[in-house]
């Protein structure tokens, strides 16, 4: 079985290269954009994610024999097109914002320099990357925000592909999860993984005396137990009565929350278990995280809405042709109109430092004080230009989003829908 990323693509790309192969603009040079026409209904804001994961499998991204046969036996068998992969590897230099930097409709997120058969072989592996994880790293800031410094867990492996959901940490690690359940997440990109136990393991025990008993011999008095599984007070003092007042942490994870947070917070507070954290899960977003913050709640486990983007699962990018040869081209369908000519971004910002505005042009930018160029190297001949391993460029991402969030005005954190908090200027 094909193990590169080469099939993960759809047939219209081989087709359009076998065309051009045919009629001699294969090698034209072509200048395609990655961007946004807008955020998702009501969103403030989008970030950028997918770009570290998109840099690890281009070198990969060719036509073994394996590739060539499963091609073959799908009816694709004209010999210059199946000449012509067998031989690819991506030779042109791509530019984009790096990854954790904020978008905005028009941004453009990337740009991809190459032959026309070499640019737009990419299109389906660019946007596939690009959309999942930027969606589910634009819905995870939502919830770091709503949650105000109080930690969140992505725990939603359960909830959609298995390689999606190790994007998926990766993504919410980004943008301030601290840890994932997710292993491979941890093996692969060095997310922090952390998990205890489910109501599973309660239930397999005659009591709950004897579950809590064996996770705490097992774990130590600084895991946390799962106090839901019959009645919530009485799960409370057991859980005290068999790990003692330094009982770590206990999990919520049905009913009222926000009383029955407060309710545990009396009752472990009485036992003397005032240092006792409390976490809650279930189907947790960002509206019920924002929903709890009166509560006496110590940290958040989200799954369903953080894999899922929170009702928006793309990002919305596209990925179109904007220069041929050195011309600006553009596409003028209504709706869908895009603008020619390859792009430069920066943002602007006041005198204090806070975001003021994307300031996009198809020429340069004439630069002002405050202003920052969006717009860095990534590839350049078909060769990255900072090489890093996974965790090294997750690590990189996460500090330049942490960066980047602190310039955007108070209003990005609103979670009422509204307008993108900067406007996109043409200059």
């Amino acid at each position: 079985m094909p193990t590169g990323p080469a099939l993960l693509t759809d047939r219209y790309e081989l087709t359009m290269v076998a065309a051009a192969l045919a009629d001699g603009t294969a090698d034209r040079d072509c200048v395609f954009e990655v961007f946004a026409r807008r955020l998702p209904h009501g969103r403030r804001y989008g970030v950028v994610a997918g770009t570290g994961r998109l840099l690890e499998q281009l070198p990969s991204f060719r036509f073994g024999d394996a590739e060539l046969t499963a091609l073959r036996e799908q009816g694709l068998t004209d010999p210059r097109l199946l000449d012509w992969l067998a031989g690819f590897r991506f030779s042109g230099d791509v530019d984009g914002y790096a990854e954790g930097e904020l978008f905005f409709p028009g941004s453009p997120v990337l740009t991809v320099r190459a032959p026309f058969a070499e640019g737009v072989l990419l299109e389906t592996l660019v946007l596939s990357v690009l959309n999942h994880d930027s969606a589910i790293a634009s819905a995870a800031a939502r919830m770091v925000g709503a949650a105000c410094e109080r930690p969140c867990i992505e725990m939603g492996s359960r909830r959609t592909h298995e390689q999606a959901a190790v994007a998926a940490a990766r993504a919410a690690h980004l943008v301030g999860f601290v840890a994932s359940s997710n292993l491979e997440a941890g093996r692969r990109y060095g997310v922090p993984t952390t998990g205890t136990s489910a109501h599973a393991f309660t239930l397999v025990h005659d009591d709950e005396s004897a579950a809590f008993r064996a996770q705490v011999d097992t774990l130590g008095v600084g895991t946390t137990l799962l106090v839901d599984t019959y009645d919530v007070a009485k799960g409370i003092a057991t859980a005290v009565e068999v790990a003692g007042p330094q009982l770590g942490a206990i999990r919520l994870d049905s009913g009222d929350l926000p009383t029955l947070a407060s309710a545990a917070r009396r009752q472990l507070d009485d036992l003397g278990a005032t240092g006792t954290r409390i976490i809650v899960t279930s189907d947790l977003d960002e509206y019920a995280i924002a929903g709890l913050m009166a509560a006496p709640v110590d940290g958040y486990g989200v799954g369903t809405s953080l894999v899922t983007g929170s009702g928006a699962p793309t990002a919305g990018m596209v990925y179109k042709l904007v220069e041929r040869d050195g011309l600006p081209v553009a596409k003028r369908s209504e709706g869908k109109n895009s603008v020619g000519g390859r792009k430069s971004a920066v943002r602007r910002h006041d005198a204090d430092g806070t975001a003021t505005a994307e300031v996009i042009s198809s020429g340069t930018v004439a630069p002002r004080a405050g202003d920052r160029q969006l717009v860095v190297p990534l590839v350049r001949g078909g060769e990255v230009v900072t090489p890093s391993s996974p965790s090294e460029a997750l690590a990189a991402a996460v500090a330049h989003h942490r960066r980047v969030r602190e310039a955007l005005p108070p209003e990005a954190w609103a979670l009422s829908r509204g307008e993108p908090v900067l406007e996109t200027v043409t200059a």
